[in-house]
């Protein structure tokens, strides 16, 4: 489904320096129906790589393909569903609104959009507030409607890039379960996340970047089971030695009691996670992103100042009163341009101003003296300018 082949991407400044290496040289698959996910601390080069298979920005070196076509086709994007990190919503549509609006960008008929839309308000627990405008929504409210759109065109490849920001552990809960039901329905589903544990309990694969790189890649299994512990399963019991714990819990419990399975423990993903960056970091890597772990502010979709004129301009129309001849039956006049050409072939009747009266004719001595003054005055101003 997606293939990346050393892909790189650097970020250059005005004068075409080396800025920062978001990618470098990364290199991974994402196989068909498969739960994929993309760890990695701040700036590590996630949203880049994500960036990239979308197309919305081009590779310094490396190759990608999506569906075996470039990443740039247009016709690959009808097949993709994108849930950005911020949700990006217009603030003064309403929950159907919106999701009507993304349905037509597909270019879906009426029939299968009413149907879709109605589906998804219901799975994310908006049919009781679709109405009001995304303004009024909380973030996790903003955050599901979200994830609708980005199921509104049934994708084959579906992308979520922190998918549970601003939910309740209800909502976070809802999404996990989504998201393992999609896997099954045999969708490939790319997951980005800063939670762990919610990706260590849907993703099939995953691979781990630090510095642009990719630090660890495989399963779940192979990278967290921990081969040289052994752990034992029993009711309500202590580990014990092998040896020991069979005997010992047969003989307390009168037989009623028993090992019930042994295997493999497997560490947190976040041990593995902060273990590796910790080495990442002991070996100095490069990195453009974070050193340390801080405070992430929380990004509002749509801007204060867009929300206010918005509002303005609709509290505007409101309130301007409409023209008399929308309201009543009165006729309507003609338009301006009719008004002009009425008035240049048919002019009004009232009768034309008088004329002004002529200026009286000058004497001949004024003329004269007025020639004397011209005559005199030109050449002394030419010679004070030349002087």
């Amino acid at each position: 489904m997606v293939a990346c082949q050393g892909l790189s991407k650097v970020f250059r400044d005005f004068w075409m320096r080396p800025r920062a290496r978001a990618v470098d040289t990364l290199t991974f698959e994402i196989g068909a129906h498969e739960v994929f996910g993309l760890l990695g601390p701040n700036g590590s080069g996630k949203s880049t790589t994500i960036k990239l298979i979308l197309g919305l920005l081009r590779p310094t070196h490396g190759r990608i393909s999506v569906f075996g076509k470039p990443p740039t086709d247009v016709a690959v994007k009808k097949r993709i569903g994108y849930l950005p990190e911020e949700s990006y919503l217009y603030p003064f549509l309403n929950a159907r609104e919106t999701l009507d609006y993304y349905a037509k960008l597909f270019e879906l008929d009426r029939a299968v959009r009413k149907r879709r839309v109605d589906e998804l308000l219901d799975m994310v627990g908006l049919a009781g507030a679709q109405f009001r405008p995304v303004r009024e929504y909380s973030k996790g409210m903003q955050r599901r409607i979200g994830i609708a759109q980005a199921l509104i065109n049934d994708p084959d490849l579906l992308i979520l890039d922190e998918p549970t920001t601003g939910l309740d552990p209800i909502g976070t809960r809802q999404i996990k379960d989504l998201i393992i039901q999609l896997g099954r329905r045999g969708k490939t589903v790319l997951l980005s996340s800063h939670l762990l544990a919610d990706v260590e309990d849907c993703v099939d694969r995953m691979i781990i970047l630090y510095g642009g790189r990719a630090r660890a890649e495989g399963t779940c299994g192979s990278l967290l089971d921990m081969a040289g512990v052994t752990s034992i399963e029993a009711d309500a019991l202590d580990d014990a030695t092998l040896a020991e714990v069979d005997r010992v819990i047969r003989a307390r419990s009168g037989g009623e009691k028993a090992v019930r399975r042994v295997s493999h423990p497997r560490q947190r993903l976040e041990d593995l996670f902060l273990d590796i960056v910790e080495k990442a970091r002991a070996e100095r890597l490069e990195t453009s992103g974070a050193q340390a772990g801080g405070v992430t502010a929380a990004f509002l979709s749509g801007g204060p100042e867009g929300e206010r004129l918005i509002e303005s301009l609709v509290s505007d129309r409101e309130e301007t009163p409409a023209a008399p001849e929308a309201i009543g039956d009165a006729p309507r006049g003609p338009a301006p341009e009719e008004d002009v050409i009425g008035t240049l072939l048919h002019p009004a009747q009232d009768p034309p101003p008088p004329p002004e009266a002529p200026p009286a004719p000058m004497s001949t001595a004024e003329v004269d003296l007025s020639v004397v003054d011209s005559l005199i005055d030109k050449p002394r101003d030419r010679g004070e300018g030349q002087r």
